[in-house]
């Protein structure tokens, strides 16, 4: 998902988001940075974590072998799948979906579920449903109606999913009615609990054995919501012609080794934690009407006219745009087939090893279509639809997916899917499996979603930082290549210490759908890449990539957890770094460290650096020389950078002893050093960069000496 509504390049985005971290006044940067020099004098040595916190939930996965320390999947890991057959209908004329489904649930854990689990989202356009600002419902509807469900054959009691006459179901005297009468349920009976939530459960009466199989058929009903509402998701239809259906169907919920099943509360902001399965979705819309949606079209020889099939037959031959619909052919035997005696067509899409479906339709839709090339699996067509009057957002929407398809292949590992659809509508910054609620502003950042997590499948709303924060960090490699010059990291790290120390702001391991206010954005999109831009300074931006590359190719098509990754990567680069990855994701702190003395005594230069932050980091110091002196004799930790500049480095262990301030002396054999700069890349959190070169700058407006 993108973080806002109208999406600029990626490159924008970070700018824009750390627009308030650069916002203090350097009169309060200069007191900070004494407050900070007084306070160090009496600060007690630094307790430094140099592990990474084990929870109970990864406790157990351990001990199961579900999972392993190394950041692998365990010898005993399972997950389960959940295939979906579907037929739904849309009718224009009241915004309403109604449908049915057969959920097949693969019970692949060594449990015995006596529960099922399910996501009912539509209930959060429920008057009553819980909302994180700033998003905003369209309208009031009345949620998810249920009217039918069986599991193994057998009827479920509906009673929590009853709509209260009257009050269109947001009724809560009404509702809590129902719960008892579900709560009562005669025992060995199944019972749909909290039918009214965007999370839900079937009590069951005859439990699902491990590796055993359960059929749970559903049919229900909602409306589409639409008008002036704020937030992804929260609009999913333009009046009565255009409709851009997001978790829309009864879904069932993950049931994981960490935690059971998965009943967090789709509140807005935060995302989605879905099952991997196979998706036959049967849609019937008015003839006339195109459809997009995930999977490959099944019959375009019902459902398309000639000529859309035969131009949608070229379209692998070149990179050249396609145009499969024009904005002149609209109505049933122009966009479409004629369609049957009452007027519909019913569009079949098939998905396989996919954790969703999304759809589109428009009475007027614009169908252009292009390739791209995947290594290692040839031409797949990438298709963009679009109301005539906004062909100019989709103008080079081909071109951006085309290359992040070709590059995110390249750089993780090849795109697993036959298509990809870009879809026009209310949302314009949504990913799902195969499709993309977006136009060229969003295409690179949406496009990389289906690497995660589409394939690599996160915990979203509790870790959104591993979808969003993975994506903003690649986006800059895209936007970088597209512009075939080299990605800068420089800088990134650093300005995370302008931020750091805010009240407000949750730590990365915080739940998302409890970030503090104003911090979801931060914390979930832009946090990740200046912890990256930090680890990259420390081992190597290519060796960052590399390792990341590693472990995505190790969980695709699973659920790996933040230790998962923090414990592979340590592997992969080959060196202990909890102490990194406890300052940045379970913590607020910063390194905040600067230069606090500089003294030259013969040959030897003793510099003095100090760490006023809780989080550690390696120091690193440029050191520049006279142009004319003795020669210079290179010191065991450093490098020369070019002739007059070497770079000194001392790991982060010098801080482990608990110290806030190191001894570093510099030995060069006597040429003049005119120029120390600590963290010249500017990788690591500092509150105030201005005291980290020496000699110090004359500050704004003074005169120079005489």
């Amino acid at each position: 998902m993108s973080p806002f509504l109208v999406v600029a390049r990626p490159h924008r985005l970070i700018a824009a988001a750390l627009v308030f971290c650069l916002a203090a006044a350097p009169g309060l940067l200069r007191a900070q940075t004494a407050a900070a020099t007084a306070a160090s004098a009496s600060t007690p040595p630094r307790a430094i974590r140099r592990d990474v916190p084990i929870t109970n939930t990864i406790r157990r996965a351990y001990a199961a072998g579900t999972r392993d320390s190394t950041g692998r999947p365990g010898r005993s890991y399972w997950q389960l799948r959940t295939d979906y057959a579907i037929d739904v209908s849309l009718d224009p004329a009241t915004s309403r979906l109604t449908g049915k489904a057969r959920i097949t649930v693969h019970n692949s854990s060594p449990d015995q579920l006596r529960d099922i689990g399910l996501r009912l989202d539509p209930n959060h356009f429920l008057g009553n449903a819980p909302h994180a600002a700033p998003w905003v419902p369209a309208e009031v509807t009345d949620g998810m109606v249920i009217s039918r469900m069986t599991i193994d054959g057998k009827p479920v009691n509906l009673a929590s999913n009853a709509v209260p006459a009257g009050d269109g179901g947001s009724g809560a005297r009404a509702i809590v009615a129902a719960q008892q009468n579900a709560a009562n349920a005669p025992s060995g009976e199944a019972v749909l609990r909290n039918g009214r939530s965007t999370s839900a459960s079937v009590r069951l009466g005859t439990p699902i054995a491990a590796g055993a199989n359960a059929v749970l058929e559903i049919e229900w009903s909602h409306k589409l919501p639409g008008g002036p509402g704020t937030g992804h998701r929260m609009v999913q239809r333009w009046a009565d012609t255009l409709y851009q259906p997001t978790q829309w169907y009864p879904r069932v919920a993950v049931y994981d080794d960490l935690r059971g099943w998965d009943n967090e509360l789709y509140v807005g902001p935060s995302e989605f934690y879905n099952n991997f399965g196979t998706f036959d979705v049967n849609i019937d819309v008015p003839a006339g009407w195109i459809v997009s949606g995930t999977g490959v079209l099944k019959n375009p020889d019902q459902v398309l006219t000639a000529a859309a099939r035969e131009r949608l037959a070229k379209v692998s031959q070149s990179d050249a745009v396609t145009t499969i619909v024009g904005p002149d052919e609209i109505g049933p035997g122009q966009a479409t087939a004629t369609g049957n005696a009452n007027g519909r067509l019913v569009w079949r899409f098939h998905a396989d090893t996919v954790n969703d479906f999304a759809w589109a339709t428009a009475k007027k839709y614009v169908w252009n279509a292009t390739r791209a090339t995947i290594p290692g699996k040839g031409a797949i067509p990438v298709h963009m639809l679009f109301l005539p009057g906004r062909a100019n957002l989709f103008a080079k929407a081909g071109e951006i997916s085309r290359h992040a398809l070709e590059f995110y292949s390249k750089l993780w590992f090849p795109y697993q899917f036959p298509q990809l659809t870009l879809q026009d509508g209310p949302s314009s910054g949504m990913e799902y499996p195969m499709v993309i609620n977006s136009n060229s502003g969003a295409a690179d950042h949406e496009t990389g979603h289906q690497w995660w997590p589409m394939v690599v499948s996160n915990n979203e709303t509790w870790y959104g930082w591993m979808d969003e924060g993975f994506n903003q960090y690649m986006n800059i490699l895209s936007d970088a290549d597209a512009a075939s010059k080299a990605p800068v990291f420089d800088g990134l790290g650093q300005n995370y210490g302008r931020t750091s120390g805010a009240e407000a702001e949750p730590p990365m391991m915080w739940n998302a759908n409890y970030a503090g206010p104003g911090f979801y954005g931060f914390t979930t999109y832009q946090k990740t890449p200046l912890m990256l831009s930090a680890l990259g300074g420390i081992v190597g931006d290519s060796a960052v990539q590399r390792a990341h590359r590693e472990w995505a190719q190790a969980w695709m098509f699973k659920h790996p957890s933040p230790w998962d990754y923090m414990f592979f990567m340590n592997k992969a680069l080959g060196r202990d770094l909890s102490w990194f990855w406890n300052s940045w994701l379970f913590t607020t702190e910063s390194v905040d460290g600067r230069l606090a003395s500089v003294k030259t005594q013969g040959i030897r230069t003793t510099v003095t650096v100090a760490q006023d932050g809780n989080m550690p980091s390696p120091i690193v110091l440029d050191v520049k020389f006279a142009a004319k002196g003795p020669a210079i004799r290179l010191m065991r930790n450093a490098v020369m950078l070019d002739s007059l500049t070497a770079r000194v480095t001392w790991p982060v262990d010098v801080w482990f002893n608990g110290s806030r301030t190191f001894t570093a002396d510099l030995v060069f054999g006597g040429r003049k050093i005119e120029q120390i700069t600590l963290d010249p890349a500017r990788r690591s959190p500092d509150r105030n960069p201005a005291d980290n070169v020496w000699p110090a700058a004359a500050p704004p407006g003074s005169s120079p000496t005489k």
